[in-house]
This record gives structure tokens, C-alpha cells and sequence, in this order.
């Protein structure tokens, strides 16, 4: 009987392990966007499309912002940088997550998670990098050349950008532990389309500052629903006006959601019918 990869990690070690994953990641990704990049027009077609969007959110706060009103403690210039990371988290969610968690449910629906769970590799690993898409990357493109712009005018020194870097990554982490978890209650609930699309619709909420909606929707989208985890703070820390403390509170629950997410699917698990049964 095949051992689970974590047992066989310690067992072997833990570099070893780490190696053989990213030599897996790495064939993954070269077979997709090898897939991918045979139908190219949909990258102009992406592109056309991040244009669109990005025009539609820039329009969104311009109307604010164009009769001198602004947002309480933001310029121009500070929004932007938080419409930036909201674009670059977009980015990130139409390069990895979409593609691969967005397939749990298919996987469940069809039962071929039976093979997956058969691999000699972690489960949860293969469903979140098996594939990858390139059509996230005007997002990407978009949401750092925004970022630079906005940098600029502010006069921002270089090594704010790393401390804006570590908190939009743990914003990252948190996106994608909230995302997994939803994935894995497919297992109980095989349509779980709807709840993907309601967490995307409130994560939309993090194109402006958490200061531009009252105080009850602030303590929403902090305490409830985590988006000012995922834009607002890593744009403050960016530019230097976020405690130490948020920035804690913030690798703090993106340990304790990945943690769970890892936790959550082991539990699921055990509930899954496979095909074969």
C-alpha cells in the first residue's frame, strides 16, 4: 500500500521532497502553457479584456476623486497603489487558482480524484498547481506597471517595495487557503459554483481602501470576510502607514487559514465516495 508523501518526506528528508515537488511543478507548468499558447489570439484577447477592466475600475475612482473628494487619509496616488495590488491579486487568481481549484469540483464530479488521490504526491499540491494559465498575465503586467506610476509620484524609496511585497504575499496565501477550503466542501456539496462566485464578488469590494465604506463594512471586510487582508493592509505597509502589528495579524492568518485548508481537506476526505466504491 502507497504511503502518504508526508510520511515519506520525513522519512527521506525534507530537501529531497522539496526538490522532487518543483521538478513536478516545474513539468507541470511547461505542459500547460505549452497547451495554452497554441490558441495565442486569446492572449490579445486577455490583454483586451485586463484593459477593459482595468479602465472600468480607474473610471470607478475617478469619479470620486475628480470634484476633489477623497477618500479619508488617501491621495490619488495612495488609491492607486491599492487598486494596483487588487489587480495583482487578480493576476494571481487567473494564473493559479482559477485554473486548478475551480477544477475540484469537476474532479469530484466526474470521480477522477480517484487518480489523484492514488498519486504518489500530495494531493492537495497537485490540485493547486496542476495547471497554469498565461491569460492572467496582463493583470500581472498591468497591476506593476499601476504600482510604479504610483510609486513614483509618491516618492517612494525602493526598500518599501519588499515590505509591500511581504504582506501581499501573505494576502496571497490567505486568497488561496479561502479559495481551497471552498474547493474542498465540494466534496459534501457538489455545486459549489455559487459560493466561488459570491466570494469573488465580495472580494471585488478590495479595488478602494477599507476607508471608503462605513464603519460596519469595514469591520466586515476585516474580521469577517479578510479583504482588507488582501489589498488595504499590503498597500499601507507599501507606504509605511500600517503597524507592525497588522502586518503580524496578517502572517498570523495566513499561517492559521493554510494550516486549516490543509487540515479541512484531510477531514473532507474522509467522507469522499470514490467512483469505484
Amino acid at each position: 500500500m502507497p504511503q502518504p508523501p508526508e510520511r515519506l518526506a520525513r522519512r527521506r528528508g525534507l530537501l529531497p521532497y522539496i526538490r522532487r515537488h518543483l521538478r513536478v511543478l516545474g513539468l507541470f507548468w511547461e505542459t500547460a502553457i505549452a497547451a495554452e499558447l497554441e490558441y495565442r489570439i486569446n492572449f490579445v484577447l486577455a490583454t483586451l479584456s485586463s484593459l477593459g477592466s482595468l479602465a472600468g475600475s480607474l473610471f470607478g475612482l475617478f469619479l470620486f476623486y475628480r470634484t476633489g473628494y477623497s477618500f479619508q487619509g488617501w491621495s490619488w496616488e495612495e488609491a492607486l497603489v491599492v487598486l494596483a495590488m487588487f489587480t495583482l491579486l487578480q493576476g494571481f487568481s487567473a494564473t493559479f487558482l482559477s485554473p486548478n481549484l475551480s477544477q475540484i469540483v469537476k474532479q469530484v464530479q466526474l470521480g477522477t480524484l480517484d487518480f489523484v488521490l492514488l498519486k504518489p504526491i500530495s494531493a492537495q499540491f497537485w490540485l493547486s498547481t496542476r495547471t497554469v494559465s498565461p491569460w492572467g498575465i496582463p493583470d500581472l503586467m498591468f497591476g506593476l506597471i499601476m504600482l510604479g506610476y504610483a510609486g513614483s509620484r509618491l516618492g517612494l524609496p525602493v526598500g518599501v517595495y519588499g515590505i509591500g511585497a511581504i504582506a501581499l504575499a501573505l494576502g496571497l496565501v490567505t486568497l488561496y487557503s479561502l479559495w481551497f477550503i471552498l474547493g474542498a466542501t465540494s466534496i459534501w456539496f457538489v455545486k459549489v459554483y455559487n459560493v466561488t462566485e459570491v466570494l469573488r464578488g465580495l472580494l471585488e469590494a478590495g479595488r478602494f481602501p477599507t476607508a471608503a465604506y462605513p464603519a460596519a463594512y469595514r469591520f466586515f471586510f476585516t474580521f469577517i470576510v479578510p479583504v482588507a487582508f488582501l489589498t488595504t493592509i499590503p498597500a499601507e505597509a507599501l507606504l509605511g502607514r500600517t503597524a507592525w502589528g497588522w502586518i503580524g495579524a496578517s502572517a498570523g492568518l495566513a499561517i492559521a487559514l493554510f494550516l486549516f485548508a490543509q487540515q479541512f481537506w484531510r477531514f473532507a476526505l474522509r467522507f469522499y465516495t470514490s467512483a469505484s466504491s
